[in-house]
């Protein structure tokens, strides 16, 4: 059994070496990293450091200011697209590959072949964005598969809402966007289109998602979101239809951008049929509303969903002082039942950078949170590329200003991680020794997480409860929990402070018993992750008075016991 390790990357600034980084500059300016740039020597980089997934974000062709007509793919209009680059978000054609991609544009599907074919060698599992919610203002398909109609070909305009529809509409009324447009082209939408976020009017704010449009799945959003399920809509079939091409092409999964926005009972009839033929593929759920995890998992069918309101805000939260380590136990009781279907993670394209003064001001406090994150339970764990540098994410690139991201919308190069990739050595000679490090960590640990039994398929037992009244261990600074599998064990324990502490940990007589331990009289074990620090103890020091221990600021341990 292997951990799912998911190495999510911005694939058109992996491999971009232009240092240029002008503000709001154009492709030529700034440059973009291709699919091509996806080396073997790369991807084996990446599955070394103890990743079994890469999600490949930006595959599918979105709106963009380049200028592609010579390929015979229709313009955008600048007003309705998010930085010179665009969104990922904001796709323009569900059946293609992203141009700006390509080495060879005429070529651009071939070259994600493969691409899909290098990541199987090195044996890593691709996975890329599904957009089922909305999609751009100016949606077009030239790669369309016979027989296939694009969305609105067929829809009546003359009305708000009709079940088989693919838009919304405002009838009468002229869509008019937050952006002024310049020159002589610009969009003309006439009836307007509600937008992406439910926006039901033709005048979106410059704080809506005015570049997209919201796709109708049989949900009369202007009638208290009446259901209009059966028969099937038109919608559901066509997003299946797009599923599965991308499964027949060979992805092993799919990331389901907002997914909470699209009715549940779609999930359940598409994410089924999908299974029938493709058993072995898995969906992830983008939703942020914990009252919904279990109706998306048990009657949506998702395997996994994002857990960024849970254990990513409760670390979040302590790594800036705003709580304590003991908040890490109610965030993990509140899942009870459906932990192994929750992602975890500390960064993604949407958050702030572990780095930056936004969240942790330095990567380093963050690594106690990371083996919470990684070691708590066998559930799947993802990284952001660059995160294992310590990427600060603090450029001013054009439409993503100086906020902590690293930006989904402009061409730009990203100069820590450029220095790790090194003219395509990927061998980190240019990076510092702090970054070098970093990095070092992040493969030990996760490669510890791969091949760690217990860690991998381990149960979990919290220990905090029993370390209440313990004098000796600090639970202001401190966490700890025990894993267990088959007779064997490992001790966690993780210090979210500044200082060097010297304490004890109390393993109540229940977690021996629990664990199938009661019998054995004495522990001992050394620190797998940092390799120095032992622990040795009686069982019966233990349950009374604590076994002692030393931690490092900012670090974990992992005792293996034996």
């Amino acid at each position: 059994m292997q951990k799912i390790i998911i190495y999510q990357v911005l694939t058109r600034l992996f491999g971009n070496l232009n240092r240029n980084n002008t503000k709001n500059g154009t492709i030529t300016d700034n440059g973009c990293g291709k699919m091509n740039d996806f080396s073997n020597q790369a991807l084996k980089e990446i599955k070394n450091l103890g990743c079994s997934h890469i999600w490949y974000t930006g595959i599918i062709e979105h709106a963009l200011t380049t200028d592609y007509t010579a390929f015979n793919i229709a313009k955008d209009y600048p007003e309705v697209i998010k930085g010179k680059a665009g969104s990922p978000y904001a796709i323009k054609d569900y059946y293609d590959v992203n141009p700006d991609l390509a080495v060879d544009v005429n070529k651009r599907m071939a070259e994600f072949e493969q691409l899909l074919e290098r990541s199987h060698q090195e044996d890593l599992k691709v996975i890329i964005d599904f957009v089922p919610n909305h999609l751009a203002r100016n949606y077009i398909s030239d790669a369309k598969p016979d027989g296939i109609k694009d969305f609105g070909e067929e829809d009546n305009t003359n009305v708000n809402f009709d079940k088989n529809n693919n838009f919304y509409y405002i009838p009468g009324e002229q869509f008019d966007g937050p952006v002024t447009a310049k020159g002589s082209e610009h969009l003309i939408e006439n009836p307007a289109k509600v937008t992406g976020n439910d926006c039901l009017n033709a005048k979106p704010s410059i704080n809506d998602w005015y570049e997209t449009v919201k796709l109708n799945y049989g949900l009369d959003i202007f009638n208290q979101n009446e259901k209009h399920f059966n028969p099937v809509p038109n919608t559901w079939q066509k997003m299946l239809d797009i599923l599965l091409y991308w499964s027949a092409k060979g992805v092993d999964g799919f990331r389901c951008d907002m997914a909470e926005m699209v009715p549940v009972e779609f999930w359940n009839w598409a994410i089924q049929k999908v299974k029938e033929q493709y058993p072995k593929i898995i969906f992830i759920a983008e939703v942020y509303n914990p009252d919904l995890y279990r109706q998306y998992i048990t009657f949506g069918g998702f395997d996994f969903l994002y857990d960024k309101v849970g254990l990513y805000d409760t670390l979040k939260d302590i790594i800036q002082g705003h709580k304590q380590p003991s908040a890490i136990t109610r965030a993990w009781d509140i899942l009870n039942g459906i932990h192994q279907h929750m992602l975890f993670f500390l960064e993604n394209h949407d958050e702030q950078r572990i780095a930056s003064p936004f969240f942790a001001n330095e990567a380093q406090k963050a690594i106690p949170a990371m083996v919470v994150s990684g070691a708590i339970y066998s559930n799947p764990l993802m990284l952001y590329f660059g995160q294992e540098l310590g990427e600060k994410g603090m450029d001013s690139e054009g439409f993503s200003g100086e906020d902590g991201r690293t930006t989904i919308f402009d061409y730009w190069g990203v100069s820590l991680f450029q220095d790790w990739v090194n003219e395509h050595k990927f061998d980190g000679a240019l990076l510092s020794d702090e970054a070098k490090n970093l990095r070092a960590w992040h493969q030990k640990f996760l490669c510890i997480l791969q091949n760690n039994e217990v860690l991998k398929v381990g149960k979990l037992y919290d220990i905090m409860w029993s370390n209440e009244d313990n004098e000796g261990f600090d639970s202001s600074k401190l966490y700890a929990f025990l894993r267990y599998h088959n007779n064997k064990a490992v001790l966690v324990i993780v210090n979210f402070s500044d200082e060097k502490i010297k304490g004890r940990i109390k393993i109540p007589a229940h977690a021996f018993f629990t664990m199938g331990l009661e019998s054995k009289k004495y522990f001992k074990g050394i620190d797998i992750l940092g390799g120095k620090s032992k622990i040795s103890f009686p069982q019966e020091v233990a349950i009374s008075n604590g076994a002692g221990f030393k931690i490092q600021p900012y670090s974990g341990r992992i005792y293996e016991l034996e």
